[in-house]
């Protein structure tokens, strides 16, 4: 032991401390190998048993993807298959608990399977709904991202099985109804442990050519276990995630893989798909027909609706003789002319009339005519003051005899005096 002591000291504590004069022992690399495996936890994978061989009390198998081509042989005691309701066979989908073991005295690394249960069709349906219900919550099936196809796409992208009924449904119903469509198809496999893979690398080889307008993504029929590729969550998120409008046809009526879900639109099956992605030309040139026979129909109504009118404003009395409108204004214009000059003739009588009359009022009243009719006007004589300012004798009182006297006659004014003979009036 103290031989062995010194040198196991002087080993590297871990393999980067290794190097070719100081070693470490085949056996120490094994032991820490087994150390580190045997560290490492169980297992649940999801597999199909492509290869099961017994011998005697234990049972060697391969395990497959279902989406890729990896395969992984493990073992497996003949007491946990006795277990199983239904005995295993190659092509069984299963569930199983693996847990990595390391022989230490051969170095081989070996996958143990502890338990093992088959996926049955309710596992499966029960797998797709939990799938299903958490993609629609994140909002992929949001109508929102819903986009609309093209009315009449130039170039279609299919994607289809090889040499399959699908595809010569879509081909065949969408030339029907539109002869010109042009279609760019990719086969691929649609089942199996590589559709998945293969179709996904189609959609994005289409999605990127600038001429395909839609993606149709085509399948017939099948059990359930074939269409689960177009329930995986790496196809759905490529399918929302692309820029081209999808279209999913894959089965009948009654098949709904989660593709139809996140799919632009869902076509039944394939040949409903070539129904819904192109127009029928049959349909279209009715259409054409029956809108020009609309727009004709328009027109010509629009034209005699028109003539109509053009008639009846021709035949109006103000375009059959336009020269009636201005003869009419012109009688007007001389009638109201004449009464104008009426009117203000008369006008101007009456203030003539009005002047002579108020004339002959102011000569009435007139002082002048007053004298002309005998009477006279009797001021004190004033030298000191003017003849408009002699004060005018109204009363005998005020022309005491001796006063000099000033009479305005029709004629003239003469002097006088006062005798002082007063004789007062009644009045």
């Amino acid at each position: 032991m103290s031989d062995t002591t010194p040198a196991a000291t002087t080993l590297p504590a871990t393999a980067a401390d290794t190097s070719p004069d100081n070693p470490w022992p085949l056996q120490l690399l094994s032991q820490k190998l087994k150390a580190h495996i045997d560290r490492t936890p169980s297992a649940w994978v999801e597999g199909q048993v492509i290869e099961l061989n017994r011998r005697g009390g234990s049972a060697f198998m391969t395990l497959r993807d279902v989406d890729a081509e990896i395969s992984l042989p493990a073992s497996i005691w003949s007491n946990v298959l006795d277990r199983q309701e239904v005995p295993l066979e190659r092509g069984s989908r299963v569930v199983a608990l693996l847990k990595a073991e390391f022989w230490l005295k051969t170095g081989r690394l070996n996958m143990s399977v502890k338990d093992i249960r088959p996926v049955g069709l309710g596992d499966l349906l029960a797998r797709i709904e939990r799938l299903r219900h958490a993609l629609s919550l994140e909002g992929l099936f949001s109508d929102s991202r819903k986009k609309r196809l093209p009315l009449l796409p130039h170039r279609i992208g299919l994607i289809t099985g090889r040499d399959s009924d699908a595809k010569k449904d879509v081909l065949r119903n969408a030339a029907l109804r539109w002869p010109a469509v042009e279609f760019e198809v990719r086969e691929v496999a649609v089942q199996g442990n590589t559709a998945v893979s293969q179709i996904i690398r189609a959609l994005r080889e289409l999605d990127e050519d600038p001429h395909v307008d839609v993606i149709v993504i085509a399948r017939g029929g099948g059990a359930l276990e074939d269409l689960l590729p177009f329930s995986n969550e790496d196809l759905i998120r490529a399918v929302s995630s692309a820029s081209t409008p999808v279209v999913s046809a894959i089965g009948h009526e009654a098949d709904r893989p989660i593709l139809d879900d996140v799919a632009d639109l869902r076509a039944s099956t394939p040949t409903d798909a070539a129904k819904r992605i192109v127009p029928d030309v049959a349909e279209e040139l009715t259409r054409v027909r029956q809108a020009r026979d609309q727009l004709r129909r328009g027109v010509t109504r629009l034209v005699e609706r028109e003539s109509d009118r053009m008639t009846s404003l021709r035949s109006r009395p103000v375009l059959a003789s336009p020269e009636v409108m201005v003869s009419t204004r012109a009688e007007d214009v001389a009638r109201l002319s004449s009464r104008s000059r009426a009117a203000i003739g008369t006008a101007v009588l009456r203030a003539a009339d009005q002047i002579v009359h108020l004339r002959n009022q102011v000569r009435s009243l007139s002082p002048q005519q007053t004298l002309d009719r005998g009477y006279a006007v009797v001021q004190v004589a004033d030298a000191e003051r003017a003849d408009q300012q002699r004060a005018v004798v109204r009363h005998p009182s005020q022309a005491p005899e001796g006063s000099e006297l000033f009479v305005r006659v029709a004629g003239g004014s003469f002097s006088a005096r006062s005798t002082g003979n007063h004789r007062v009036s009644d009045n």
